[in-house]
């Protein structure tokens, strides 16, 4: 039987699109995010004039508890177990629409697109440290944005290490519980390799409920990223270990955490943490941070702070949180990232309550 022409270019055509839906059948992209909008009190507040008291606040946030944000990620198989992966990923002022929680570009907190494989995953692009996946892990109240260890980074360094530009990292398969990751954030400075240079590493130990992570960063002020709207080039060298025990419904952390600014302070962070799930429905935690300068021990602060939890769906919580900071000689100890970043010297109480939604 002898087919026309036309026949033979639909049929092709056909054939052609059954190939083309196989291929786009093995990738995925998801659209996912947090919005989080709270309220925060302090009883007081820094005059960023004369760096005194301004007297007590009480304002709405974005992030009281978690950072605001919208991504896109997506994997295709490339067979044999390899995939291609990618996350962009932006964030989200609440209060008014604007940008936050991020380096202040549109995708401000990760953009990257890497292989990933038996062998590890490559990553290429704007990405976290792995000097700061480490203290996350091990913080004693999963770094709320209030009343946590994520309050002493950002205060000491902003988003230096949280948000790398220019970076290349591998992260190994896990093996006999043992896994590590690498990253080496180029300056992009032609003819000065050293300007805005970071590299980091970490390494996990995992046995059951057991985690041991330890890491190390090291970073040079300048290169192509100091031009971001929220400086990610501040010059310091970052290390810290860390460990995470959970007992059925109750998880126990406990952390050391070093952070030395060139010129400036030396914190050394002891703190520990713990939280309960009473119900699938109500969780609690509470946390304790001492931060001392190790160029003035004169310059220290302690940190409390505690929170409740009561979800209302999988994807819907309300949140209250109580904190304590009381900081001595020039240490500046905030409450919270978003509204309560720097505090004054001496004793500072607040607490911040809001609603957050993933999707």
């Amino acid at each position: 039987m002898r087919l026309s022409f036309s026949k033979i270019i639909l049929i092709a055509g056909v054939l052609l699109g059954s190939v083309s839906l196989s291929a786009y059948a093995q990738s995925s992209v998801t659209l996912y995010g947090i919005v989080d909008a709270g309220l925060l009190y302090t009883s007081k507040s820094l005059n960023s004039a004369t760096g005194q008291n301004a007297g007590h606040q009480f304002q709405m946030i974005t992030g009281g508890m978690t950072p605001s944000l919208f991504g896109l990620k997506g994997a295709e198989d490339l067979g044999s177990g390899v995939r291609a992966i990618f996350d962009l990923e932006s964030g989200i002022d609440m209060s008014n629409g604007g940008f936050n929680d991020s380096n202040g570009n549109f995708f401000g907190r990760k953009a990257w697109v890497g292989i990933a494989s038996h062998y590890g995953t490559v990553k290429a692009g704007l990405q976290e440290s792995p000097f700061v996946a480490s203290l996350i892990a091990t913080d004693g109240r999963n770094v709320s944005y209030f009343g946590s260890g994520a309050p002493i980074y950002i205060n000491t360094v902003l988003v230096t290490g949280v948000f790398n530009a220019n970076a290349i990292s591998y992260t190994s398969p896990t093996i006999a519980g043992l896994q590590g990751s690498a990253m080496l954030a180029l300056g992009g400075i032609a003819g000065d390799f050293q300007a805005g240079r970071q590299y980091s590493a970490s390494l996990n130990y995992t046995y059951g409920p057991l985690l041991v992570s330890a890491a190390m960063y090291s970073g040079n002020a300048g290169g192509t990223a100091a031009s971001t709207p929220v400086p990610s080039t501040v010059p310091f060298s970052g290390r810290t270990i860390g460990a995470s025990y959970q007992f059925s419904d109750l998880t126990v952390k406990a952390q050391y955490m070093n952070l030395k600014v060139a010129g400036s302070f030396d914190k050394r962070v002891y703190s520990g943490g713990l939280r309960y799930q009473f119900t699938p429905a109500v969780g609690a935690d509470a946390g304790a941070w001492y931060t001392s300068d190790g160029n003035d021990t004169h310059n220290h602060s302690i940190l409390a702070a505690t929170g409740v939890t009561y979800s209302l769906s999988k994807a819907t919580l309300l949140y209250a949180q109580v904190g304590f900071v009381d900081n001595y000689g020039l240490m500046d100890t905030g409450l919270s990232i978003n509204g309560a970043l720097f505090g004054v010297s001496g004793k500072t109480f607040g607490t911040a309550v809001g609603i957050r939604h993933l999707f």
